[in-house]
């Protein structure tokens, strides 16, 4: 099964412009990975952001695998994760990470597209 890790930034962005990313990566026959470290840095923006809320809330009706990256720096968690399966798509807006791994990535294009490059 084919498997795409979220970075915060990624999921961010896509709450704050209504992109229903579960569905186009569950559609696409993805298995979904969010790092507990991930989903730390969106709870500690839910409480000040309404966005960080709205993502916090898609997450809780989701289904995801759960992983921990053992780090406390999560784009070096990710990049270390990414070279070690190098099959896995990483889902980031970050643009260190994206120079940093080999891998495809998930991107948004425009406002309203997300495309995998």
């Amino acid at each position: 099964m084919k498997t795409a890790v979220l970075d915060s930034s990624f999921i961010l962005t896509c709450a704050k412009q209504k992109i229903d990313f579960f569905e186009f990566l569950e559609n696409e026959g993805f298995q979904i990975i969010i790092p507990k470290q991930v989903i730390g840095e969106i709870e500690k923006i839910s409480k000040t952001k309404d966005y960080g809320k709205l993502a916090g809330q898609v997450l809780k009706k989701n289904k995801f695998r759960e992983v921990d990256l053992k780090t406390k720096n999560v784009d070096l968690g990710i990049i270390k994760y990414a070279k070690k399966n190098p099959e896995t798509i990483i889902a980031t807006l970050d643009s260190g990470i994206k120079r940093k791994i080999k891998n495809k990535k998930i991107v948004v294009r425009g406002k309203k597209k997300l495309e995998i490059v």
